[in-house]
């Protein structure tokens, strides 16, 4: 549909004069009752005896409207109506409308281009009856139509009158033979009883085919009572074999029921041997990080020992007496050497350390042993916080590893 078809439509129903206002808006959606009022008001302006039933209130009488109007205009009117279109009684069907609208608007604009030339007078006087003059137009067409076809067979048959008038002629003088006549009739008789023992013979042959039909479907039914019997008698006796046949059944079922727990507890032990292999990986794993952590943090303490125990013979140093021998300071000094040593090994093992030189004076041996004595009581408290953060870090996996070192005793025998 087109916004011109639509306008085009609108301007011709108000033209030939339909009482009610169409609008654009009214064919957007489907309105069958509207195309019908409109159908039915076309058709009866284009013939007004025409007889058309308007009902329209079920899908049956849609139906039989459209065709009726369809065939009205077809035969009439020589209109090809679209039934479908005009069923969906949308824009489309508003195509197939001005198809009638337009014959009837173009008929009235002619004559009233003919009235124009007629005077006032005469126009006055003279009116003109559409509907009568559609109708009477058309029986004229119908009436043309006809005659031409009668004169086309009409000029056929005289064509050839020449040679049917001679034929006709020598028919009408030559006189009846009644031996010919005969002759023929009894041709005739005889053909017609040929046909007739034709007949015959069917009906017996049908009556023979029938026969054997009967006999054959007799046969058939004892063929089926027979396998019917043969066939309960079969179902009625148990085969020799059958129970043999029954108890492999069930030992089949009992293995196939070992088989499935078997095959389940497998399953089972399979999935438990995956997990506790799993748990052991991460365990190991878990072990070696520890491993890692605690041989990270003895490099530390390690480095941080003999970083005060540099500090330590230092301060050892600056407190010694001014008069004391060299030997004996080199004496303490390796004696507090092997205090450290003692310490950082003891956590993989005891190890007893002793040097090769004694003491001169039992003086200098008692400032010596005070001297180591405080700072072994220095290093054990160290290595005591060391221990306490190990404990927390691992307690049941670094105990063989941070045991405390047993301290030292002096003695005068190195051996």
């Amino acid at each position: 549909m087109s916004f011109r078809d639509l306008r085009n439509f609108t301007e011709m129903m108000r033209a030939l004069g339909y009482p009610r206002l169409i609008s654009m808006e009214n064919f957007h959606a489907p309105n069958f009752m509207l195309v019908a009022e409109v159908l039915l008001w076309l058709v009866k302006r284009y013939e007004p005896q025409t007889d058309i039933p308007p009902d329209v209130e079920t899908e049956q009488d849609r139906v039989f409207f459209i065709k009726a109007v369809a065939q009205f205009m077809a035969t009439k009117a020589h209109i090809k109506l679209n039934t479908k279109k005009l069923y969906q009684a949308d824009g489309y069907a508003v195509k197939e409308l001005l198809k009638v609208t337009s014959v009837l608007y173009s008929a009235m604009n002619t004559k009233g281009a003919e009235r124009t030339d007629v005077s006032e007078e005469d126009s006055s006087k003279f009116k003109f009856d559409l509907g009568s003059k559609i109708a009477d137009l058309k029986a004229a067409r119908q009436l043309a139509s006809e005659i031409t076809s009668k004169g086309a067979s009409l000029y056929d048959l005289l064509g050839k009158e020449v040679e049917l008038r001679e034929a006709r002629t020598e028919s009408i003088a030559r006189p009846l033979e009644i031996n010919e006549a005969e002759k023929m009739m009894k041709i005739a008789i005889d053909c017609v009883l040929e046909q007739v023992q034709k007949t015959k013979d069917m009906l017996n042959n049908v009556a023979l085919d029938e026969a054997n039909l009967e006999a054959k479907i007799e046969k058939r039914k004892l063929e089926l009572e027979r396998s019917q019997k043969r066939l309960q008698t079969l179902q009625s006796v148990r085969p020799a074999f059958m129970d043999e046949y029954e108890k492999i059944e069930e030992q089949l079922q009992k293995q196939y029921s070992s088989y499935l727990e078997k095959f389940r507890n497998l399953t089972y032990l399979e999935q438990l041997l995956d997990d506790h292999r799993r748990i052991e990986q991460e365990m190991f794993e878990e072990a070696a990080n520890m491993l890692r952590l605690m041989q990270n943090r003895l490099k530390e303490e390690e480095q941080h020992l003999l970083k005060s125990g540099n500090n330590d013979d230092s301060d050892a140093d600056s407190q010694e007496d001014e008069g004391s021998d060299s030997e004996v300071e080199e004496g303490q000094i390796m004696k507090q050497h092997t205090a450290t040593e003692a310490l950082v090994q003891g956590r993989t093992g005891t190890r007893i350390v002793g040097t090769m030189q004694g003491g001169d004076t039992e003086e200098e041996e008692e400032s010596g042993d005070s001297e180591i004595d405080l700072d072994d009581d220095e290093d054990e408290e160290e290595e005591e916080d060391v221990e306490d953060d190990s404990m927390e870090i691992s307690p049941g996996k670094s105990n063989h590893r941070a045991k405390k070192p047993e301290p030292l005793e002096e003695s005068d025998n190195d051996f």
